[in-house]
This record gives C-alpha cells, sequence and structure tokens, in this order.
C-alpha cells in the first residue's frame, strides 16, 4: 500500500466540521492506505506557548482522534518532538534551501503580516521542517487543504533538490492527496457558510446534550416559507444540510414536505436536529472523556506510534548521512 502521512494541528476541540471534513476521512483512509499522523508540536513554537500547554495540547487532539476511530495498531499516531531524527534531516534540508524562496511562501509572507514583532526563523522555515515530517517516511502522500498546497511544492523541491545535488533517485516527491469532492462541508450556526473556531459558530465533540441542543435552537433562521416548493435561502439550507448529515432519510424527507407546503416550523425542526446531533456527538464525547481520564494510555499509545516512526525515520536518517558522507 501507499505510504500516506498527515500532521495534525496540536489544537484540540475538535468540532462537528472537523469531524465531518478531515478526521472521517482520515478513520477511512487507515484501511485503504499505509497511514501514520503525528501532532505537530514543534510547529506550534512559532507562537510560543506556554511550557505547560505543549504537552496537555497534544494529549486533547491525541484524545479525541483516538475517539473518532483512529486506531493506533492500523496507523501509528505520534507526537512531533518524539521523533528527534526529524530535525536532523530538517538541518540537511535547510542547508540546500535559499532565503529567497523561503520568503516567497505565501503562509509565511500572512503570518509575518500578522505577528510582525514575531518573524523567527522557525516561521520562515516552517516547509523545510514539514518536508523534513514527510520525506523522513519517504511518503508517496500527504492529505493537504488549499493553504498548504505551496509548502508541498516546497517539500517536493526539497526532495528533488536533495536527489539533484547528490546524484541519488532517494527521495520520493509526495503527491497531494485530496479528499473527495464530495466531501461534506459542515455550515455554520451563524448563518454563514461554514463552521469554524474563529467565527464562533462550532458545535464540539465535547459538547453536553444541553450544550448542543441550546446552540441549535440559537441558530439563525428566517420568517419561513410563504411560497410553496420554493428554493430555500441559505440559512435555512444550512439547517436542512445538517438533517442530511445526522437524520435518517424519512425525517428529512418529512421536513423537506413540510417546507414545501409552508407549514414548516423552525422550533420543531432544530428540535429534531439537536436530537440526533446529540445522538451522534455522545458516543464520540464519551470515548473522549475515558481517553482523557486515562493519561497512561494516552502516552503509551504516543510512545508506541513514536517507537514506529523512529524506526522508519532513522532508516532513511542512516542512508542520508552515507549518501552525503557523514558516518553512520
Amino acid at each position: 500500500m501507499e505510504k500516506v502521512v498527515s500532521g495534525i494541528r496540536p489544537t484540540g476541540n475538535l468540532h462537528l466540521g472537523n469531524y465531518f471534513g478531515a478526521v472521517k476521512s482520515f478513520v477511512k483512509m487507515q484501511d485503504d492506505y499505509d497511514c501514520m499522523f503525528f501532532i505537530a508540536d514543534w510547529h506550534s513554537l512559532t507562537t510560543h506557548p506556554k511550557p505547560g500547554d505543549i504537552q496537555q495540547s497534544a494529549r486533547t487532539i491525541l484524545a479525541e482522534y483516538l475517539a473518532c476511530g483512529i486506531d493506533p495498531k492500523k496507523a501509528p499516531i505520534y507526537v512531533q518532538s518524539d521523533v528527534r531524527e526529524t530535525i536532523e534531516l530538517y538541518l540537511y534540508l535547510n542547508m540546500n534551501m535559499y532565503l529567497g524562496e523561503l520568503e516567497r511562501v505565501t503562509t509565511f509572507k500572512e503570518k509575518a503580516r500578522k505577528q510582525p514583532d514575531n518573524v523567527n526563523a522557525g516561521l520562515l522555515t516552517y516547509p523545510t521542517l514539514m518536508a523534513a515530517d514527510i520525506l523522513q517516511h519517504r511518503a508517496a502522500k500527504v492529505p493537504v487543504g488549499k493553504d498548504q498546497e505551496q509548502n508541498m511544492e516546497m517539500a517536493r523541491k526539497c526532495a528533488r533538490r536533495f536527489n539533484n545535488i547528490y546524484g541519488v533517485e532517494f527521495f520520493p516527491e509526495p503527491q497531494n492527496f485530496y479528499f473527495s469532492d464530495k466531501a461534506i462541508k459542515i455550515p455554520g450556526l451563524d448563518g454563514s457558510g461554514k463552521m469554524g473556531k474563529s467565527e464562533g459558530n462550532c458545535i464540539y465533540l465535547r459538547d453536553d446534550d444541553k450544550t448542543i441542543s441550546k446552540k441549535v435552537m440559537k441558530a439563525v433562521t428566517d420568517e419561513g416559507p410563504k411560497t410553496p416548493n420554493s428554493p430555500r435561502p441559505e440559512v435555512i439550507e444550512n439547517l436542512f444540510t445538517f438533517l442530511r448529515i445526522v437524520s435518517d432519510d424519512e425525517t428529512y424527507r418529512y421536513f423537506d414536505e413540510k417546507w414545501n407546503d409552508c407549514t414548516l416550523r423552525y422550533g420543531d425542526l432544530k428540535k429534531q436536529i439537536a436530537a440526533d446531533l446529540c445522538k451522534v456527538v455522545a458516543p464520540i464525547r464519551e470515548q473522549i472523556e475515558y481517553y482523557s481520564a486515562n493519561t497512561d494510555l494516552l502516552d503509551r499509545i504516543a510512545r508506541e506510534g513514536a517507537e514506529v516512526a523512529r524506526a522508519s525515520a532513522q532508516a532513511t536518517i542512516n542512508e542520508v548521512r552515507r549518501i552525503i558522507g557523514f558516518r553512520v
């Protein structure tokens, strides 16, 4: 099977948008590919997190991904900083990159604009560290969003440049892995087109039933249908998107008919959505609570994942050292 490597940003509190988007796709991928997932805690250093937050953040995101269905027996999951070989490869790759090309990376320019008092070297060389994360496992594919496409091109450049400098065909050029165009996009509860933390319109996987119901009942609506079989405005279509995702077909058809004959009561629709959302979230929340309360188990899973990752990375580093001319 093709090897796939994916980093996970070390920010906990997954919401439904994360779950129905990338996370469920990761869960499916682990059956179809040779997957390896890591929590990118070194990358978080560009924002200077507090020391006490680093380990807790890693445990939080690990508990959530395990609760969503990542199986460490199928796909090792590890914390980036537990695989120190990454830093050695990061050094070698940095020696082959040029200041100008790193400064032209869009994400660097955007971050530098947003945090002008903290334009650090780690921010500049973020693409090289990302390349090391990928190339140390000689991955064939990497799941990415639009914001990471340029960084992936930099990773391919790192692979090509190393191969060209040393006259080898050692590193494969990793390709972008895109989830299906049919991937579900979860709308926000405020009537916007996307659920996101910064928008403050999320249902989190840790939310209890009361919180979920309260959030759904506050969802934006309009005055209701006035004309039979009329198109639904975006804010209402967003509610029907939730219904389509978490309710059965019969329930969806019932409320669709109510809309079309102008007898729909938004209160009834929201209560149904809330009840069905609670059914989806409750078992995941219970698993999050289980893992979060078992830090020894989390640490063991991360440690075992790191052992697999280190073996993979060490084999790469040994060969890289031999190619460059260093003692192995």
